[in-house]
């Protein structure tokens, strides 16, 4: 069975970019069940625990898409590469 997803522009890159959100949602609540975190002080001004660094990765993602999306016309492929490295930055040294 096919979903007709014609209502929305749906992408490659839309695709994936919800895809790894959902995975990380799901490893982190499996993470935080098995090794509950604790609050660390690292370069963001306020202490946080991985879930914490997680959302925070996880909003300034999509202002870098958005912000892609709506100010380029290049690929998007880029602005998931920026994610990518926003979020690792976020969660080694948030």
């Amino acid at each position: 069975m096919e979903m007709d997803l014609q209502w929305m522009a749906w992408t490659v890159e839309t695709g994936v970019f919800f895809a790894v959100i959902a995975s990380l949602i799901a490893a982190y609540t499996v993470w935080g069940l098995a090794s509950p975190s604790v609050l660390r002080k690292g370069l963001l001004p306020m202490p946080t625990t991985r879930g914490d660094r997680l959302f925070l990765g996880l909003m300034g993602s999509a202002w870098i898409n958005l912000a892609w999306v709506g100010l380029t016309e290049a690929t998007q492929w880029v602005a998931v590469g920026l994610s990518l490295l926003f979020m690792l930055v976020i969660g080694r040294w948030g």
